[in-house]
């Protein structure tokens, strides 16, 4: 019996030895360390005082070197004179950081190789082949002057803005343009890709605000500054046309600019999430907008209130099959349900997502299938805008309604601490098949995070790079209907959904337990219709315009790195 004991107890001791030795990986872990993605936010001093230092810089998620691995811009801010403390002069000339991906899990630092390590305030960057010679160029949104890179085919870019012309004007309502971001469209169907940029406030660095000087003044106590769409040329240069296309709103505050055919009628149209202001739906009629925000129903939250939106993400959250708009802003966000008649109601509170949001105060806010179960999940990073007070960032899940639950803090150790959180992206770094998260903060330890989701499910998935036909910027936009035998999903392939942030290129599509697709059919950004043969699944495809017959595949699933 004594032996028979021990023997038990031995066991015992063991198997807690055994338990206590095995690594529990989390679903979303962070491997910035391992990664080599040492980025670092600069505020230019030392202290968080004004509304630029608050808002944060972007991302941008492109294949800059064309290897098929997904590489990381991250923009920067610098000192400033005016604007910075003096003390904060030893951040002067900071850089913005391109990092290459090694296709191993790793990245290697390459900015200044590549010739796109500006030293502006930096906000966000659009990637586009605005040339159509099937490389990637760069449009960078700054505070001061823009720039646009042209990719020179071999890693390296050269600073063309003076030949293309959209380095913007100096100033705009008396004071140095802010630009915040860009969408790419082709509003007039010319075969030429155009640029609409967003701008956001006259910033007074010396403006105090007599109801609160302690604090940084309000973003409705500063002026607005107009949006602008610049039309290409047949030269490849690109001319002013805001006013023309009925676009211009002198004193409006955008913070992100979303383009798709919310309405279904064959052109592409704009909502432009404001600070402080009403939000914008522009209306494309034949190559002229109207605004129409507040007639179909986008203009402001459930109370009537303009808050401080932040972009549009888009998104069929209830499995209807049309497209949902969920605008993130200070407040507790706003989240509107597309009736499929041209307007929207506002489903924020029976969402469950205005009690989740309540206080947080979101920035970037994705709807991406983070379980590829086969609906649209939200990531949210979050942080007080007026003052630097940490928030918890938020995972949502989708029960496939439309309903959400927080389930963060069971996914992971970086949803249990407290960031300042601004621009972040989501993207499939290491190419197996699940989507992962990239966040830039603006708190005192202001280091990137890359969390990589480590999904252990059977649920399939796939991955399209759309082809127009004057390359992939030309299919910004189109609309993609994925049949199978018991469901339809309707996607929409565009880059541009979260706060001063390009995410992964490729659409991503979760599919449960579906094991065929039937066709896919695709609404090209030109209006035009087309249907694909249903593919393998579990791996990324090229489809192009004009063969819809055929399929492209870059490369089938594998398994993550170090498996």
């Amino acid at each position: 019996m004594r032996i028979r004991l021990v023997l038990i107890l031995t066991m015992w001791v063991s198997g807690m030895l055994f338990c206590s030795c095995r690594k529990t990986v989390p679903l979303f872990e962070d491997v910035t360390e391992e990664s080599g993605i040492d980025f670092i936010y600069n505020f230019g001093d030392y202290t968080y005082e004004n509304i630029l230092e608050s808002s944060g810089s972007g991302i941008t998620i492109f294949d800059y070197d064309g290897d098929q691995n997904l590489d990381l811009y991250m923009m920067n801010g610098t000192w400033l004179e005016g604007i910075s403390d003096e003390e904060g002069k030893v951040f002067q000339n900071t850089s913005n950081k391109l990092y290459r991906n090694l296709g191993n899990g790793t990245f290697e630092e390459m900015a200044e190789a590549a010739g796109v390590d500006d030293r502006h305030w930096s906000m966000a960057a659009g990637a586009t082949d605005y040339d159509r010679d099937g490389d990637l160029d760069l449009y960078l949104l700054n505070y001061g002057p823009n720039l646009f890179y042209e990719n020179n085919g071999d890693g390296s870019f050269t600073d063309i803005t003076n030949r293309v012309g959209l380095q913007g004007p100096d100033t705009l309502n008396g004071f140095v343009k802010w630009s915040v971001g860009v969408s790419f469209m082709d509003y007039d169907r010319d075969g030429l890709l155009d640029a609409f940029v967003g701008n956001f406030l006259a910033f007074d660095p010396s403006y105090v605000s007599p109801s609160t000087p302690e604090m940084m003044p309000h973003p409705s106590e500063y002026r607005g500054q107009a949006s602008m769409m610049y039309q290409q040329q047949k030269d490849g240069t690109f001319k002013e046309v805001t006013a023309g296309l009925d676009l211009l709103f002198p004193d409006s505050k955008c913070m992100g600019l979303t383009v798709y055919d919310y309405d279904v009628d064959g052109d592409l149209d704009i909502f432009q999430g404001n600070d402080h202001q009403a939000n914008f739906m522009f209306r494309n009629e034949r190559g002229v907008f109207s605004e129409v925000g507040v007639e179909i129903g986008v203009a402001v939250n459930s109370h009537g209130q303009t808050t401080g939106s932040m972009h549009g993400a888009i998104g069929d959250v209830d499995g209807d099959g049309h497209i949902d708009l969920l605008v993130p802003d200070l407040r507790y966000g706003a989240l509107y349900r597309n009736k499929g008649n041209g307007t929207f109601e506002d489903i924020t509170h029976r969402s469950g997502i205005a009690g989740v949001f309540s206080g947080k105060g979101q920035w970037a806010s994705a709807l991406f299938d983070y379980d590829n179960d086969g609906d649209l999940d939200i990531f949210s990073a979050n942080g007080t805008a007026e003052e630097l007070v940490l928030q918890p960032p938020l995972l949502l899940e989708n029960d496939g309604e439309g309903n959400f639950t927080d389930v963060g803090k069971r996914s992971g150790n970086y949803f249990e601490k407290k960031r300042s959180g601004r621009a972040a992206a989501t993207w499939d770094y290491d190419n197996d098949g699940d989507l992962d998260i990239i966040i830039s903060h603006v708190d005192l330890e202001a280091n990137a995070v890359l969390l990589r989701n480590n999904l252990e499910n059977d649920n399939h998935w796939l991955g399209l790079t759309l082809e127009g036909e004057n390359g992939p910027s030309a299919a910004i936009g189109a609309r993609v209907i994925i049949h199978t035998q018991n469901r339809t999903f309707v996607h929409i392939n565009q880059w541009t959904t979260t706060y001063l942030t390009n995410s992964d290129p490729r659409l991503h599509v979760g599919l449960g337990d579906i094991e065929k697709i039937n066709s896919i059919e695709i609404y090209w950004s030109d209006g035009t219709r087309e249907s694909f043969p249903g593919p393998n699944l579990n791996q990324y495809l090229v489809l192009k315009q004009g063969h819809g017959n055929q399929t492209v595949a870059i490369f089938p699933y594998f398994p993550t790195f170090g498996e």
